[in-house]
């Protein structure tokens, strides 16, 4: 909890109030939309109490109770959402009334002078308390969804290009506001290179802009962010796909952490690298940087086995494997006989997937982790095996069922081995029939995480291959197939029809010949990361979707949107829906009008208000007050509406 929280929390304690649950609230319009009604210059006061009546403090508690019952603030629970004023915090807070409260005595900058308001957990009902002068105002609001609706009106009926000089002619802007400004500016469609370039010159106590490290930026402002003097900046392209040319000179780095820092990311994402970069990095005077250059699956070959070896140990370690099939006779003979017990294991298990492991050499091995790769992966000899598969080890055994060099009496064995997990792997061995995939019992549970077998994916371009797979017994086979990009009518009429549900939804997120009433079925019932996919396929279908605009699942609701035939007034109508998913999809469509786009910059949902908030067609004095609110001049300074020249007058102060 932070200290203002805190403070708030104790502040409410004191006037009585009792926090339900934890006291936070995620469904409910912003505190300031609340407020609104409350402050306006256009207000008129639902009741008025002169300030200097003697029992101020208690005609004002009375009042409030009984406005907050008859307006329906306080729910039949006895609760209600409560901000303070004051306390300079955004969020509600979810209340009940203890036995001895007082919120006018409390709630304010002094007994008597209140600055609160309330709303019901429904978000219908909104009483606000406030003082002016001589007297205090209480403000009753509802239903507030038709003032949010008329507010939004009022706005949307406003010129839309009026009012950008009003934020021109301010000579100064809070501090507290820049890095606001900073962060949407770095994420706004429209910043020019000119803007995103003055946005690489940071403050010492300030953060580079989150939205420049995943957007699309001008080959002109990369430029300028390579060649910046402050490593701190710098540092943040490692999160960027660059060029070669660029990457080569982010690497010229006097220091060596900075160059490894570099190369760690690098090794990560896989960017080209200039054959130059490449042979510096090679012989770069930190073993650190060569040890990470040896892990890069591009790096050539010359340098690959120079670096396996290098008088350093570490690095070797990392080059032995990935050099292995490079290195000459004595090049391994070496690396067999290497000072370094790491080393030396390492090429072992290396010069063991060709010459048989003899159980002497398996037990000389230094690690069980080693021991464990050995068993998976070397050529072992008949009296190793034997004692591997028959042992009571278990972890080795399911090592050795993965093994594809093990004789098929071992794996027969293994495949009536006690323990599930072992038969699992037997079971998923690509040279099996399916006769003997068959005999393996094996347990096996439809929601448990999956990933596809690699060797069925290795097969994805063998037609004969995916047939085999798709008419499997075996379900992650068939899991596995599904997974292929591109795959034959037959399959493809196979697997979309197959009784496992993962197998469909996997066919429905990778097969570009996915047939259309798979994709619907899945967009209508999976809601992983994924769905979107279904919807964006090509196969999808869109038309007859309007036949979902009433169904109670909003999964399958948000779907007649989708329908080419769907009409303007059911963007409207989902504008106001009660799940912000579908709240979301009407906002980004272009026929919601500007009222609507206006009233959803108060959502619940952040997402929804975001999305709103960089609206093109907001009226522009909306966004200039928008722009010095600390709670939203983040995402108005992402408004691609902000012409340029308010842009540097936002990075001038």
């Amino acid at each position: 909890m932070t200290d203002s929280h805190a403070e708030l929390h104790e502040l409410l304690l004191r006037a009585g109030l009792e926090k339900v649950g934890h006291g936070g609230v995620s469904e409910a319009l912003p505190s300031r939309a609340a407020w609104r009604p409350v402050i306006s210059a256009n207000t008129v006061p639902t009741l008025t109490v002169p300030d200097d009546r003697p029992d101020l403090v208690a005609e004002l508690n009375r009042q409030w109770h009984r406005l907050a019952v008859e307006r329906g603030v306080i729910d039949g629970d006895g609760e209600f959402l409560i901000n303070v004023g004051n306390q300079g915090c955004a969020c509600w807070t979810r209340v009940r009334l203890g036995e001895q409260w007082d919120l006018a005595g409390l709630l304010g900058s002094r007994p008597g002078q209140p600055e609160f308001v309330t709303m019901s957990p429904d978000g219908e009902s909104v009483l606000g308390v406030t003082c002016e002068e001589y007297e205090v105002w209480f403000v009753a609001v509802a239903p507030f969804g038709d003032w949010l609706e008329a507010w939004a009106r009022g706005w949307a009926a406003e010129s839309p290009d009026v009012g950008w000089d009003i934020v021109l002619r301010r000579k100064t802007g809070p501090a507290r506001l820049r890095g606001a400004w900073r962060e949407g500016l770095g994420a706004n469609p429209s910043a020019s290179p000119a803007v995103l370039c003055r946005l690489l010159d940071v403050a010492p106590e300030e953060r580079l802009p989150s939205g420049l490290r995943y957007r699309e930026l001008p080959e002109e402002v990369v430029a300028a962010w390579v060649a910046h003097p402050e490593w701190r900046v710098r540092k943040e392209l490692a999160e960027r796909p660059l060029t070669p040319e660029q990457s080569a000179a982010l690497f010229r780095d006097p220091d060596p952490h900075h160059r490894w820092l570099l190369l760690t990311s690098v090794v990560y994402q896989h960017p080209p690298l200039t054959a130059a970069t490449f042979a510096q990095l090679a012989t770069d005077p930190s073993p650190r940087v060569r040890a990470e250059l040896a892990r890069h699956r591009d790096l050539p070959v010359r340098h690959l086995v120079a670096l396996a070896a290098d008088p350093d140990i570490e690095v070797r370690k990392e080059a032995v494997s990935p050099a292995w099939t490079h290195l000459t006779p004595p090049a391994r003979a070496a690396l067999l006989a290497d000072p370094d017990a790491g080393v030396r294991a390492e090429a072992v298990l290396l010069h063991h997937g060709s010459t048989p492991l003899t159980a002497a050499v398996f037990a000389a091995l230094p690690e069980d982790t080693q021991r464990e790769r050995a068993a998976r992966t070397c050529l072992l000899a008949r009296e190793l095996a034997e004692k591997l598969v028959h042992g009571g080890e278990t972890v080795l055994r399911s090592a050795a069922a993965q093994n594809p060099h093990l004789d098929s009496d071992l794996v027969a064995r293994l495949g009536q081995d006690q323990d599930p997990g072992v038969r699992r792997q037997v079971s998923i061995r690509p040279d099996l029939t399916e006769a003997e995939r068959a005999r393996v019992a094996v347990e096996f549970d439809p929601e448990a995480r999956c990933h596809p077998l690699q060797w069925v994916r290795d097969l994805e371009h063998d037609e004969e291959a995916m047939r085999r797979c798709a008419t499997s017994a075996h379900v992650m086979l068939r899991r596995s197939a599904a997974r292929a990009t591109n795959l034959p009518p037959d399959v493809v009429d196979l697997l979309a029809r197959d009784e496992d549900r993962v197998v469909r939804l996997f066919l429905a997120e990778s097969c570009a010949q996915a047939p259309a009433d798979l994709l619907l079925e899945m967009a209508r019932t999976w809601n992983g990361y994924s769905s979107t996919r279904m919807i964006d396929h090509p196969n999808f279908p869109r038309q007859g979707l309007l036949r979902f605009a009433d169904d109670p699942d909003p999964r399958t609701r948000r779907l007649a949107l989708l329908d080419p035939e769907a009409p303007t007034e059911l963007v409207e109508r989902f504008s106001r829906d009660a799940d912000s998913d579908i709240r979301y999809s009407a906002l980004r469509d272009e026929r919601l009008s500007v009222a609507s786009v206006i009233r959803l910059l108060d959502d619940p949902h952040w997402s929804v208000r975001h999305t709103a908030a960089v609206n093109p067609r907001l009226p522009t004095r909306l966004l200039t007050t928008r722009l010095y609110d600390r709670t939203t001049a983040n995402s108005t300074a992402a408004n691609p509406a902000l012409p340029e020249a308010v842009m540097h007058h936002l990075l001038n102060h």
